[in-house]
């Protein structure tokens, strides 16, 4: 697929996005099972849902444009999760886990981050004022998230590491 211009490369941009957080709401369920911490548990699935629920959100814009929701697969994500997955095969140790889990979903956050930051300024750029706000809240709620799990990692995990 060749792009020319920039609606084209946004629209492109928003279908990999799109896939991202498919990829993700379908990995942060099995992470939530792998968690030995409750509270990790319960946080990376309660952001499992939010990100169900941006996932549709996207859904929403695409259609509106008439594009396909399924259209691409984004490799990025796919290599971020198998990284993941590595990480918690090799791990004895449960807090050790959680340690992992929670850099491996900060990874994602990060990951999801700069691409909804660079949506949401492409948004602006082309006058797609609902987009941007979408986008804009998305990325609020992700930073949130990612701040969620800092929190969980600093004052849970990492001082039961030895």
């Amino acid at each position: 697929m060749q792009l020319h211009d920039l609606e084209g490369l946004y629209l492109a941009e928003l279908e990999e996005l799109r896939s991202v957080e498919a990829q993700m709401t379908d990995h942060l369920a099995e992470m939530a099972s792998q968690a030995n911490d409750n509270d990790l548990s319960k946080a990376i699935d309660a952001h499992r849902k939010q990100t169900a629920a941006q996932r549709d959100e996207l859904d929403g814009l695409l259609k509106a444009r008439g594009r396909e929701v399924d259209a691409h697969e984004d490799t990025s994500m796919h290599a971020i999760i198998n990284e993941a997955e590595k990480w918690n095969n090799m791990i004895p140790d449960e807090t050790l886990q959680d340690a992992a889990l929670v850099a491996s979903v900060q990874r994602m956050e990060h990951y999801e981050i700069a691409v909804l930051g660079t949506l949401a300024n492409w948004a602006r750029k082309l006058g797609q004022g609902e987009d941007e706000a979408v986008l804009s809240l998305i990325l609020e709620k992700t930073k949130q998230a990612d701040a969620n799990f800092s929190a969980i990692a600093e004052d849970t995990l990492n001082p039961a590491l030895h």
